[in-house]
């Protein structure tokens, strides 16, 4: 499909040892990229490059670490903790996914993606914060390693006596991705000098059919009424039983119970920097579990259920789910493309009322985002540094499944030459990014109509 990793000179730290690193890590992808496709001899091949991969991205860790080391880096730690969590998790994980598929196209693609993924924010967030001076704040938090490990094996435990499953902890750094169609439980608890503790419990709605569904002898194929309330008491009863492990835990009681959107989630803990944020794979499903301390609350709007009626509020809750993703079903599907978060946010504003609207910063991202939800019309950025605009298209047109979706370029670039370089890719269209962004959204509307 002729995927690449395009090195870009944004990517320089200026630190040798560490640059020359990840243009190798660059180098090696892009081999897999290249072997995935090939003879009988590929299954063998993509063996020893995915074994290539780890064994260069391990050392870079060290040597990566020990020049941290020589130079007083204050955020040492929480490297060291980023780079455990990829390499005993992670990669591990996706190892194991590759061995089992017997190396089947997906799985590859599957590595490839999450590798590439984490490549570029290693890269740019993490490693550039090593020479900017920036502070790392997310997990500035996150408890002790040894915490973390009892931790992790508490709540493994609890979910096997539970429910009798085997969960593999898949990442102790979750930083609140979306997985599947998710259910999103909040539980807050403070003090009498109003210290706060926020518990947040993300069920994958398959892992609630499939464990307290069955409990209950249930045999829907959507969460009810009936299963998240239990599902509610089955996580009260979990965080009390974890609360214990905290000192002076006996000091907190219950402020607030909420149900949350997506959305509501996302606002909530991009500004949260927690102690706890796991992500289990129990095989029925994925979950979440997630402790921030705090002095001040992030009030996104989500439904109370502490209150006698929770029965009803949580009626509410899933009728509202559920209206949502009929809206979302009626409504046509854009995938923006850019690598400019403000450029992004924007665009996500502009066409959030009228459209469903899903958002990709890199052409590596575009193409898994296109995979899993192929979208109606794509707008890509015109200038994308990696993997640029050029090859996300040819991407994109090579794929038979993927051929008839309309792109149209967004550009900051309007003089002739440009223009010219643009039509010769025979988009649907593009448009000037200096346009008044109601302009742009009025284009857009057009094109649908076209189509009507």
């Amino acid at each position: 499909m002729g995927h690449r990793l395009v090195w870009n000179k944004r990517y320089n730290t200026g630190v040798e040892i560490i640059d020359r690193a990840h243009k190798k890590l660059f180098s090696i992808l892009n081999k897999l990229f290249d072997l995935r496709e090939q003879d009988e001899k590929s299954q063998w091949v993509c063996h020893e490059a995915i074994k290539y991969f780890k064994e260069h991205a391990l050392k870079h860790f060290a040597e990566e670490e020990n020049y941290m080391d020589s130079i007083h880096y204050a955020d040492l730690e929480t490297h060291r903790r980023i780079h455990k969590n990829f390499r005993e998790r992670t990669l591990p994980a996706l190892e194991k996914e590759i061995e089992l598929a017997d190396f089947s196209e997906d799985s590859i693609n599957h590595f490839l993606g999450v590798c590439a993924g984490w490549l570029v924010g290693h890269t740019l967030i993490e490693d550039y914060a090593i020479v900017s001076g920036e502070h790392i704040t997310q997990w500035e938090n996150l408890l002790p390693e040894e915490e973390q490990a009892i931790m992790g094996q508490t709540l493994i435990n609890l979910l096997h006596s539970i429910f009798q499953l085997n969960p593999i902890l898949i990442s102790d750094c979750y930083g609140g991705e979306k997985f599947g169609d998710g259910i999103y439980y909040r539980i807050i608890y403070s003090t009498k000098e109003q210290k706060k503790w926020e518990f947040f419990l993300i069920f994958e709605q398959q892992f609630i059919i499939s464990t307290i569904g069955s409990v209950l002898d249930t045999h829907s194929e959507a969460v009810n009424a009936m299963l998240m309330n239990t599902a509610r008491y089955v996580a009260k009863q979990l965080v009390e039983r974890i609360k214990g492990y905290f000192p002076s835990s006996e000091e907190f009681e219950i402020k607030d119970e909420q149900l949350l959107t997506y959305d509501q989630f996302q606002k909530i803990f991009e500004k949260q920097s927690p102690q706890f944020s796991f992500l289990f794979d129990t095989g029925k499903g994925y979950f979440a579990y997630c402790v921030t301390a705090t002095d001040i609350l992030q009030n996104e709007g989500g439904i109370s259920i502490i209150t006698t009626n929770a029965m009803s509020e949580i009626e509410k809750y899933l009728n509202q789910n559920q209206l949502e993703k009929t809206a979302i079903i009626q409504k046509k599907k854009i995938l923006l493309v850019d690598d400019s978060n403000f450029m992004l946010k924007t665009l996500q504003n502009l066409f959030n009322h009228d459209y469903e609207v899903t958002t990709a910063k890199s052409g590596l991202s575009a193409i898994r985002s296109i995979t899993l939800d192929k979208p109606d019309l794509i707008l890509l950025d015109y200038e994308m540094p990696i993997c640029n605009s050029s090859q996300v298209f040819a991407m994109i047109r090579s794929e038979k499944e993927f051929v008839d979706i309309p792109v149209i370029f967004l550009t900051n670039k309007v003089d002739k030459e440009s223009v010219k370089k643009v039509i010769a890719l025979k988009p649907e269209g593009y448009l000037s990014k200096s346009q008044p962004p109601e302009s742009i959204k009025k284009e857009i509307d057009h094109f649908f109509k076209k189509d009507l």
